[in-house]
C-alpha cells in the first residue's frame, strides 16, 4: 500500500516526463529522416507521391509516415515566415505534429524494446 501511495504522489509529472521523451524521440527520428532523404535527393521531402510501382509507393508511404511531423513543422514554419499565414495554423501544425511524433517516437521505442 506504502508503494503504491508513493508512485501515485510523483506519477503525473513522471508521466509527463516520459511522454515529453517519447515526443522528443519521434521528432527528432522524423527530422534526422526528412534530413537524411534531402541530403541524398538533393531536394526536401514533401508530402506528395509520384508513384512508379507498388513498392516505390510503399516505402514513400512508409518514410512519410515516419518523417511527417519533421514535414509538418517545415512546411507550417514556411507558411508563417513567407506566405504569412495566420500563428493559428502554427499551433495547430505544432499540436498535430506533436501527437504524431509521440505515437512514432513509441511505434520506435516499442521496436528498439523488442530487440
Amino acid at each position: 500500500m506504502l508503494v503504491a501511495k508513493s508512485m501515485t504522489a510523483r506519477g503525473p509529472m513522471q508521466f509527463l516526463a516520459i511522454y515529453l521523451y517519447v515526443t522528443a524521440v519521434g521528432f527528432v527520428a522524423a527530422g534526422v529522416l526528412a534530413s537524411f532523404v534531402q541530403l541524398v535527393s538533393g531536394e526536401p521531402m514533401r508530402f506528395g507521391l509520384e508513384p512508379k510501382s507498388i513498392l516505390d509507393s510503399l516505402a514513400g508511404v512508409l518514410l512519410r509516415l515516419l518523417a511527417g511531423p519533421a514535414i509538418l513543422m517545415r512546411n507550417a514554419w514556411r507558411g508563417l515566415k513567407l506566405q504569412v499565414r495566420p500563428k493559428i495554423w502554427f499551433g495547430v501544425s505544432a499540436a498535430i505534429a506533436a501527437v504524431w511524433s509521440l505515437f512514432s517516437g513509441a511505434v520506435l521505442l516499442g521496436l528498439i524494446l523488442k530487440l
